[in-house]
């Protein structure tokens, strides 16, 4: 036990950001539908042996289905956690030929100086074990950062990190990292955070280029990471204070601007940024 504590990394937080009430279902067709699609990047397929799809949203249509998704709006206590510089709004989800499209605007709202959007599935699709695939283009620019990730169920009574959170994908964006991507737990350990992450770095190129594939594959003893199906990272969730990751999870998708891990934009930085979201996927074993 003592040599897996060793192994705990630390990295700043995501998880605290959604302390702050949800506005409901506010489904939007706002944002900036002028961008281009990219034509190229990693396909996932559609079924797996031994697994089912279970639940999917290819984002088709003009609107975030209201069954599946609710948006998070406004600034969040200390910045949701990590001291943003965003004002979470709807009108900053946008579709475009069968892509959810969320994006990062320069621009003065609510006394902030950005706004963007995340948008949660909390109370409406909730998730333990399987493996997840998300099509995704990330945005890129210092002070940039995409996540897509999970909080346990139960924050709203646990609160965090006692909920657990997963975070499938992060990327902090600037200063050459928009290569790199991360994957990160965290929980409560002993009545203290505790964090365990890994990173992926391309080979050439960056994750704003053209699409690639952020999964997870979890189940009771275990959480991998891949990128384009290439096993990157994997945490043994066996431990007793790990019981958080055998309960159920839901989504949250955002593009933050500033914050703790990031830094603020600067000079280089330019916007409006988008994260492109192709589909989302979860597959359960049969």
């Amino acid at each position: 036990m003592k040599q897996w504590i060793n192994l705990i990394l630390l990295f700043p937080v995501i998880g605290i950001a959604a302390c702050v009430s949800e506005d409901g279902n506010k489904p939007s067709t706002g944002g900036n539908l002028s961008i281009t699609i990219p034509s190229t990047g990693f396909t996932s397929p559609k079924s797996y042996p031994g697994m089912t799809l279970v639940w999917e949203d290819e984002f088709e249509g003009t609107s975030l289905k209201s069954e599946f998704w609710s948006h998070e709006t406004g600034t969040g206590q200390d910045g949701w956690g990590n001291n943003e510089l965003q004002y979470y709004r709807p009108d900053n989800t946008s579709f475009k030929d069968g892509h959810l499209v969320i994006t990062a605007k320069k621009e003065s709202f609510g006394g902030r100086e950005y706004t963007s959007s995340r948008i949660i599935t909390k109370d409406k699709r909730q998730f333990r074990y399987g493996r997840v695939d998300i099509r995704a283009v990330l945005p890129k620019g210092q002070g940039i950062w995409p996540a897509l990730w999970m909080l346990g169920s139960n924050f709203s009574t646990v609160g965090w990190p006692a909920c657990g959170e997963i975070d499938i994908m992060e990327m902090v964006g600037g200063k050459g990292r928009e290569n790199t991507v991360h994957g990160t737990v965290h929980w409560e350990h002993d009545g203290s955070r505790a964090e365990y992450g890994g990173n992926y770095k391309l080979s050439s190129g960056t994750f704003a280029d053209e699409f690639h594939v952020f999964s997870i594959v979890w189940d009771a003893q275990s959480i991998r990471w891949l990128v384009d199906n290439k096993e990157y990272h994997v945490i043994d969730t066996r431990p007793a204070q790990l019981d958080e990751f055998r309960r159920t999870f839901f989504f949250i998708f955002n593009v933050a601007v500033g914050g703790n891990w990031p830094g603020s934009p600067d000079a280089t930085s330019t916007y409006p940024q988008h994260m492109i979201v192709d589909y989302v996927r979860v597959f359960q074993t049969n």
